[in-house]
């Protein structure tokens, strides 16, 4: 199976934030979205080659997606990020900007990349959010969550095949 198929299933939506937002709209936009985590774009950064590339080709539209443009990938950032960044910065974290707390360190993958591989690259960087790049364009993002979701869901198929065998097999 490919990330392709994830993505096939939850759709190609990828909730975006600038490096420059403070981080209670951060927050704010993490809850609203029901989300763990937002790929941070800006016209800094580096191109970077991870597992994937991150290169140029994005902006940040009003809805938070990315539609193609000048900025790029910059960072990462989540709930996790904003915990631990807490504690150095006490309350007034919440009026920093997101470059303060993200990960500038983005590990990337693309469409054609297997799950057992994704999910061996994000055990090993101990990351829970990975951005889909296709020739440096995000075009996704898989989290643990998916990849658990569509391991489960392999698993009981290969269940109910194992199961009709043996059926089959004992009439």
């Amino acid at each position: 199976m490919r990330i392709a198929d994830i993505l096939r299933d939850k759709g190609p939506a990828v909730a975006t934030v600038t490096e420059g937002t403070t981080v209670t709209a951060l927050l704010a936009d993490l809850a609203a979205h029901n989300i763990g985590s937002m790929v941070v774009i800006g016209t800094g950064g580096q191109e970077r080659s991870d597992s994937g590339n991150v290169g140029g080709g994005q902006e940040r539209s009003d809805s938070g997606s990315v539609t193609g443009g000048e900025e790029r990938i910059v960072g990462i950032v989540s709930e996790r990020d904003v915990l631990r960044k807490l504690h150095e910065y006490g309350p007034g974290l919440l009026s920093r900007p997101v470059a303060d707390v993200m990960s500038a360190v983005v590990v990337t993958c693309g469409p054609e990349d297997r799950i057992d591989d994704l999910a061996a690259l994000m055990t090993d960087n101990r990351v829970r959010h990975v951005p889909v790049l296709v020739d440096g364009r995000l075009v996704g993002i898989v989290s643990i969550g998916d990849v658990v979701k569509h391991r489960m869901e392999e698993m009981a198929a290969q269940h109910q095949q194992l199961q009709a065998y043996i059926t089959q097999g004992a009439s």
